[in-house]
This record gives C-alpha cells, sequence and structure tokens, in this order.
C-alpha cells in the first residue's frame, strides 16, 4: 500500500507543481473504507487557486491520468479519494512475503508457549459438509501460522461422536440396519437410517424415548452400544481422514466429545460444590447473567450436553498441555451455545 500512496502523491505532485514530499504529507486515510483507500484535502488550495475546493478536486481528478495501483477516484466535499486496486495489492504483498520471508514476522514470538487450535470436528455418521471444510481450511492456515511463529501448536480435531443422534442412529441400525452392507458409502447410508429413524420418531413416541435410553447406555459403557458406536466412529473417521490426505491436512488429537465421558462428573461436581448447578425441571442447569435461557449441564435422565462436555475438554486441555490460548474455529450457528460456554468459564 506504502508504493500506491507514493503513486499517488507523484501524480498529485506533477499537476499541482508541488515536491512529492509535500503531497505525501497531506495525504489521509479515511476512517470509513467505503470513502476509499487514501485521501487528499483541497481545502488549503483554495486560498492559492481562488476556487471551491470541490472543484479543485474535480480539476485535479481531470487532469491526473491513470495511477498505477489504484482502480477508482472520486471527488467527495473537497477531497480527492483513491480507491486501491486489490489485485496490485495483493500481488506486492505476496511477493513482498516471499522476498522476506524471515522479516515479515517475530519467529521468536511464541518460544515456550502452547496454543490449541480447534477445528473441522465433523459429526460422525454425517457427510463433511462445506462448513467442515471452512473450519478445516481456516484452521490449517492458523496452525501453519502459529508455528511459524514459534509456537508449539496442538491441532485438535473435537469429533462430534456422541449425544442423543447417536442414540437415534443405534436405534434404527438395530431396527432395520443390519441388512445394510456399510463397507460402501457408509456415512450416506447411516444418514438414510438417522432420517428413517427420526421420520418414525414424528409418529412414535417410544422411539424417541428408546434413543435416549440408548444414549444412556452408550455413557454408562454398554458393550452392545458401545460395539455398535465405535463401528460407526470407524467408518466416519475412515472416509474424514480420506478428505484431510487430500488436502494434506494431519491432526494433533481426534479426541472427540466421546473422550471425556469418563472426565464429565468432575465438571458436574465442581458446579454443584460451587453452589452454581441448580434443578430446573427435573434437570440441572447453571444460571447466567444476560441469559434468559440457563445453560444445561444436565438432561432430565441425567445425561450430559454439549455445555458439560466442552468444559470437560477445555479442562483436559489446561491441563495437558498448559496452553497460552485456546481457539476454536467454528460456523456463526455455534454462537448461542460458544456465547453460554465462555460465561460458563468465567463465572
Amino acid at each position: 500500500m506504502d508504493s500506491i500512496k507514493l503513486n499517488i502523491a507523484e501524480a498529485i505532485a506533477k499537476v499541482l507543481e508541488k515536491e512529492t514530499d509535500e503531497v505525501l504529507a497531506a495525504i489521509e486515510t479515511p476512517k470509513d473504507s467505503k470513502m476509499g483507500d487514501f485521501a487528499y484535502p483541497c481545502f488549503k488550495l483554495a486560498s492559492v487557486f481562488k476556487k471551491a475546493p470541490v472543484m479543485i478536486a474535480n480539476d485535479i481528478k481531470e487532469k491526473l491520468g491513470d495511477v498505477e495501483g489504484v482502480s477508482k477516484v472520486e471527488v467527495v466535499a473537497g477531497y480527492l479519494n483513491f480507491f486501491a486496486d486489490n489485485t496490485v495489492v495483493v500481488e506486492t504483498t505476496v511477493k513482498n512475503i516471499l522476498n522476506k520471508k524471515d522479516a515479515c514476522y517475530n519467529l521468536e514470538e511464541g518460544v515456550g508457549k502452547t496454543i490449541c487450535i480447534d477445528y473441522s470436528s465433523p459429526n460422525i455418521a454425517k457427510p463433511f459438509h462445506i462448513g467442515h471444510l471452512r473450519s478445516t481450511v481456516i484452521g490449517s492456515a492458523l496452525v501453519k501460522i502459529y508455528k511459524a511463529l514459534g509456537y508449539n501448536v496442538v491441532g485438535i480435531n473435537h469429533l462430534g461422536d456422541f449425544g442423543t443422534q447417536f442414540g437415534y442412529v443405534i436405534e434404527g441400525y438395530k431396527r432395520f440396519g443390519q441388512n445394510i452392507d456399510l463397507t460402501e458409502e457408509p456415512i450416506k447410508k447411516l444418514v438414510e437410517i438417522y432420517v428413517k429413524i427420526n421420520e418414525m420418531a414424528k409418529e412414535d413416541e417410544a422411539i424417541v424415548e428408546k434413543a435416549r435410553e440408548n444414549f444412556a447406555r452408550l455413557e454408562a459403557g454398554d458393550e452392545e452400544i458401545v460395539a455398535l458406536w465405535s463401528k460407526f466412529r470407524e467408518l466416519s473417521l475412515e472416509e474424514y481422514k480420506r478428505i484431510y490426505d487430500i488436502l494434506g491436512i494431519t491432526f494433533d488429537s481426534y479426541n472427540g466429545e466421546a473422550f471425556y465421558n469418563d472426565k464429565m462428573g468432575e465438571v458436574v461436581d465442581i458446579l454443584r460444590n460451587s453452589g452454581k448447578l441448580v434443578p430446573s425441571e427435573g434437570a440441572q442447569v447453571v444460571e447466567l447473567e444476560t441469559e434468559k435461557v440457563p445453560c444445561m449441564i444436565l438432561k432430565t435422565n441425567g445425561s450430559t450436553t454439549y455445555a458439560t462436555r466442552d468444559l470437560a475438554a477445555i479442562l483436559y486441555r489446561a491441563r495437558t498441555y498448559d496452553y497460552t490460548k485456546c481457539l476454536y474455529l467454528t460456523g456463526y450457528e455455534q454462537n448461542l451455545h460458544f456465547n453460554k460456554y465462555l460465561k460458563l468459564l468465567n463465572i
């Protein structure tokens, strides 16, 4: 951008027959980016040319011609506003980085520090969609950037491999999935099972209760349920890793929600002992300031929630990695959950 600013100053100086440094010193950066990247005020020229600043700005614009690195010039209330050509900006920036690799950042910034980056994190038994791709690509870029800054980076794929939805998949598989071949397109077929059992559940409350029971049994470590869940997880992870191989991305940890199943009791105890955990219509919740709906920690049947598992995860990561910072790459759809989660961490 500095080279473009200099080009602008030289062009204006030529029109006004002034020194380039004098013009350069007068060029401003608009507060609103919609007004351009650079602005040259013409107010002080009014007494010299005996014209209104806006007329002077128009006169200069007509005589400027093309300015290298500038895509558009506008006159606004006595200002000449210049818009940088983004293509030129990107090309120049990339060239500078390639020519001055080590000088572009402080390689010592992260020495002795650890940063955890939670990204990608697809839900098993479901397709890898564009939202996961976005999180995966951005997260991978951040991993590389922080490593270049000297940090010890822990890339975590916090798989969505727990929750009531697996109670439904398991119930569907037990009812009509035994004859389905999962060796080909397993995720597609598991999604079909999930959709079908959910449609049935709309007409049969007993299926809803069975799904909840399946998840409760999964949390309790029931051998039959755990075996089915493990099968679905392995098939899903195999497909996800195929995609990660194409992208050239690896993770340091695939510890998903299920990994924290035996670690959530401590979280519940901490909240209960602090007096924060209170009963609410059969469930256990934490009331949060500014939030109309409390954060549920335990459901009415004693099952855990996303918040419970995320709290167990952050506690484990703090103890295991002693991180300086923990980043989460997720979609805006998770805003409500993370707003409550971050408030839980600060109570």
